[in-house]
């Protein structure tokens, strides 16, 4: 994939409780369920750690009909997120926006309808400034 060809960055979370889990937790779950592993570009620890999980060039396994024109970035967790992790997660769109500038920043529940993941409104808790500098505005 290359980034002309990226339409969206798509925000996931786990849904999993905060435990500690990593990329690496997700890769093993994702076999478990038939993928050929992890399928997001990003995984956003609790502490903030940003693991890679994808490369942005291999299309994800991570919202149904959109794979071959997005990149996923997961925020680990269910409803709730640190501090840490939203600041990474705007750095992390921020890299991406650079990469692919036309890309939209969207939730999967965007894509998908039957899912509620990221689990906050995305949308609403953002907003782009000067550059696309990524802005949050109530988490």
């Amino acid at each position: 994939m290359q980034p002309k060809d990226i339409k969206y960055i798509v925000v996931h979370c786990s849904d999993s409780p905060h435990r500690g889990d990593t990329a690496e937790d997700i890769h093993r779950w994702h076999q478990e369920r038939g993928f050929d592993g992890i399928g997001y570009h990003k995984v956003i620890r609790e502490d903030g750690k940003e693991e890679n999980g994808r490369p942005l060039y291999w299309p994800g396994a991570h919202v149904r009909g959109h794979n071959s024109h997005s990149w996923g970035i997961c925020l680990l967790g269910t409803d709730t997120f640190t501090k840490a992790q939203i600041a990474r997660l705007g750095a992390v769109i921020q890299r991406m926006k650079n990469l692919a500038p036309q890309a939209k920043l969207v939730g999967h529940r965007d894509l998908d309808g039957g899912k509620t993941c990221p689990n906050f409104e995305l949308l609403d808790n953002y907003e782009l400034i000067k550059g696309d500098i990524i802005k949050w505005k109530n988490l």
